[in-house]
């Protein structure tokens, strides 16, 4: 079973043996990676045969091509859902990414989190100023840039079209925050359409191959528009990739809201706005993302004692599959649950049944031998994770690592 595990991940061997080795005798030999495995090959036999294919004969490139006719069909699917919603609520066009907007706003669950206030932001801006963006967008003066679009819309013109040397200048700017800079509000879902907007958008998104920005430190997510012509696969790719960022932006929240105590909380900030949090979990002799312990909780559904108030909530850790919560919007779309770790293994390289592996190798127009897996392995790897994770010592991780001294008065109490 660890070689499924092994040839699934493409791991080295016999490091990844040995890793899997040690994860076994710390946590108590619970054979996590032997019933992983298992689940995981049973899980996809029974995707085969909702895709019309038998589990005994098909071949790797035979499930590739049926994942591509099944993305392509459950894309039109959920564009046409999306430019009904728009049409009904936004606006008679029918634009598929006001539809987007929408439908992640009317979504029930969750959509808060500890961010940055607009007005610190506002000072931050004032002290650095994104001249490029200011000129792309068509603004002479700061002060009418400032008036006319919100901060986290200039951050983000700002991180499209400023230089290495401004990011650095302007991030460099975190170190000083503190937590009266930040507060508990709900996520900012933005959809800027001026025409510079759009002239933007349009070398951008055929530049980078995406419409998103992620603005975590800002618990901000910002649209660009897509193109008319975009190919098949590129709304699910879209919206399935702001699902993620937005399970990202509450976790980097929950993070920064257990920090508030530390004196190097501006520095935290720092890390969060370049890429995530890492703890050091003893359990796992190795650093690993504050989103998979945030996962964990949301998955545990409590929160142990030392952590609760004044300090979390458990309403703050939430984590939604992307592919339950497509399914919301666009109910045709069940057959991806729970595949987000699923793939058939023949020879070294698996195929993913991961939805936004699928819906990227679609919009790129990739052939079997280039396809795209880093979705799947990435959520199998953290399946095999959460497995060996137990809450005394996760929480204890927790506490030395986000809020020391508050480790120290579990200790003496």
């Amino acid at each position: 079973m660890t070689r499924f595990l092994s040839e699934s991940l493409q791991a080295p061997e016999p490091f990844f043996r040995g890793a899997l080795q040690k994860l076994e005798a710390a946590s108590g030999h619970p054979n996590a990676d032997i019933r992983v495995s298992t689940e995981v090959m049973q899980a996809t036999q029974t995707k085969l045969r909702q895709l019309g294919l038998d589990p005994k004969d098909t071949t790797a490139e035979e499930l590739y091509h049926a994942l591509q006719e099944r993305i392509k069909a459950d894309d039109a699917r959920l564009t046409k859902k999306l430019r009904t919603l728009a049409a009904t609520h936004v606006s008679a066009e029918g634009q598929v990414v006001d539809g987007m907007v929408h439908a992640l706003s009317a979504l029930p669950e969750s959509r808060r989190a500890f961010a940055l206030k607009s007005s610190s932001l506002k000072s931050l801006i004032k002290q650095q100023p994104p001249k490029k963006a200011m000129k792309q967008l068509g603004y002479r003066s700061l002060s009418s840039f400032l008036k006319h679009e919100s901060p986290a819309s200039i951050l983000a013109a700002a991180r499209l079209v400023e230089n290495s040397a401004w990011q650095k200048r302007f991030i460099d700017q975190y170190k000083k925050l503190k937590p009266s800079d930040f507060e508990d509000r709900k996520i900012t879902i933005l959809q800027p359409d001026s025409k510079k907007w759009r002239e933007l958008a349009a070398s951008v998104v055929d530049e980078k191959r995406h419409n998103l920005i992620g603005l975590r430190e800002l618990g901000a997510l910002l649209f660009l528009p897509l193109p008319h012509d975009a190919p098949a696969g590129t709304v699910t790719a879209s919206l399935s990739l702001a699902l993620h960022e937005l399970n990202e932006i509450r976790a980097s929240g929950t993070y920064l809201k257990m920090c508030q105590v530390r004196p190097d909380f501006g520095k935290l900030v720092q890390t969060v706005a370049a890429d995530q949090p890492r703890l050091n979990a003893q359990l796992l002799d190795t650093s690993v993302p504050w989103s998979l312990l945030h996962r964990y909780y949301a998955r545990l559904k409590q929160v142990g004692a030392e952590l609760s108030e004044p300090h979390l909530q458990l309403e703050d850790i939430a984590w939604h599959p992307i592919e339950k919560t497509l399914s919301q919007i666009e109910p045709s779309l069940d057959f991806w649950h729970d595949s987000a770790h699923l793939g058939l293994v023949q020879g070294r390289r698996p195929v993913s049944l991961n939805i936004v592996d699928a819906a990227l190798n679609s919009c790129n127009h990739l052939p079997f031998e280039r396809r795209l897996l880093d979705y799947f392995q990435h959520s199998l790897w953290h399946e095999v994770l959460l497995r060996y994770l137990q809450p005394e010592a996760v929480e204890q991780t927790v506490l030395s690592e986000l809020q020391p001294q508050l480790a120290e008065e579990a200790v003496l109490a």
